[in-house]
């Protein structure tokens, strides 16, 4: 098995190539940046089986070249509102599987719009295999299979501020909380500001209570896509200390995110200065995930809740997913592009295997919701 990483560099890349390096099923590995040099230096640090190419994500001819005589790609290149649908793109021309983390709500809706193009080429595209969107979507199928007549789904997220995220999170960070999203209310598409709809929330440890908002993740958007009979699907996400929300939204409110090059700019900044934002102890991201039925007149609930370093939770379900698309797995599926939901209809041998991979998911029993 050889398997391409585009953006291979990426800070968010840690955790796999880690992986990847104590994973003998697999005899090559592509590390393909923008920054070659850092690519062969990784290479050489992780192994033989390890290999650099350089790769430009605004030259679609680089990204193909590198991803050619691979069985799969996984892309960590960011921001995704900008480079989801090229880089998919790409997959389908080389003809290779390819998995993302992409997070953006209009990525997922801007990337959706190839599904006919990877049909025909018999490519599988999974984007938004990472925690938020990725496992939260996971989460959501699994209690959607499981609560009876299901209506209603809550997605609900946290980072935590002493973690390092790398450049392009950050423009993700300065695009979710800026403009409009699109959340799912009385059955359609309502759109909504980014930073309103604030909302209380119980998270485990580290994080604890803490006030979230709507942002602009996938989750709203490809959850009522291709799960049947919902009325109502929220998506929430906040950092916390709560101030850095505050901060970001302020700074939204005067544009200075209004255009990707600003964007990046404050990200350069920022990025050379998260220490000073970051909170002693506040080192792991959280989700919680709530799915509702009806049963009778009653109203049922069945909730999720994970933890774990952003990196980690973020690189474990791309990680899975490459495997098992590169080994067959999901091979009684057509070409096209899926979300996690769409194409895990039985997540249950999925979610036990990031399990034995450190994921920390609890889930709580069908109970019913006092009216």
């Amino acid at each position: 098995m050889r398997m391409c990483v585009l953006g291979g560099c990426a800070d968010m890349a840690g955790p796999l190539l880690k992986r990847l390096e104590a994973d003998g099923d697999i005899d090559g590995i592509v590390l393909a940046d923008l920054n070659v040099e850092k690519a062969r230096g990784l290479a050489a640090q992780y192994g033989a089986r390890f290999t650099a190419a350089r790769c430009d994500a605004e030259s679609p001819e680089t990204v193909v070249a590198a991803m050619r005589g691979c069985d799969v790609a996984i892309s960590y290149i960011g921001p995704f509102y900008r480079f989801e649908k090229p880089m998919a793109s790409c997959a389908v021309e080389a003809g290779v599987p390819y998995v993302s983390i992409a997070d953006d709500y209009d990525a997922y809706l801007d990337v959706i719009t190839i599904e006919d193009q990877a049909r025909a080429a018999n490519v599988k595209i999974l984007t938004g295999f990472g925690n938020s969107p990725g496992l939260t979507q996971i989460l959501a199928r699994k209690g959607y299979n499981a609560v009876p007549n299901p209506f209603a789904i809550h997605v609900n997220w946290c980072a935590g501020s002493a973690e390092s995220v790398g450049m392009s999170n950050l423009m993700h960070l300065f695009h979710i909380f800026n403009g409009t999203t699109l959340q799912w209310m009385d059955g359609h598409e309502v759109r909504v500001k980014t930073g309103e709809g604030r909302k209380w929330v119980e998270f485990p440890p580290p994080i604890g209570a803490t006030w979230v908002y709507y942002t602009g993740h996938a989750e709203s958007v490809t959850l009522p896509r291709n799960l049947p009979g919902l009325r109502e699907v929220t998506l929430h996400g906040g950092v916390k200390p709560n101030y850095i929300v505050g901060l970001v939204k302020f700074m939204s409110a005067l544009g200075l995110f209004t255009t990707h090059a600003r964007r990046a700019r404050l990200a350069r900044l920022f990025h050379r200065i998260e220490g000073w934002f970051s909170s002693p102890g506040i080192d792991k991201s959280v989700g919680r995930v709530e799915i509702f039925g009806k049963q009778g007149n009653a109203t049922v609930c069945k909730h999720f809740l994970y933890v774990g370093h952003i990196a980690d939770i973020t690189s474990m379900p791309a990680y899975l997913a490459a495997k098992w698309l590169a080994t067959g797995r999901f091979d009684g599926m057509p070409g096209g592009v899926y979300a996690p939901e769409r194409i895990l209809e039985q997540p249950d041998a999925f979610l036990t295997e990031l399990a034995a991979l450190g994921i920390e998911m609890t889930e709580s029993e069908i109970l019913t919701v006092p009216a």
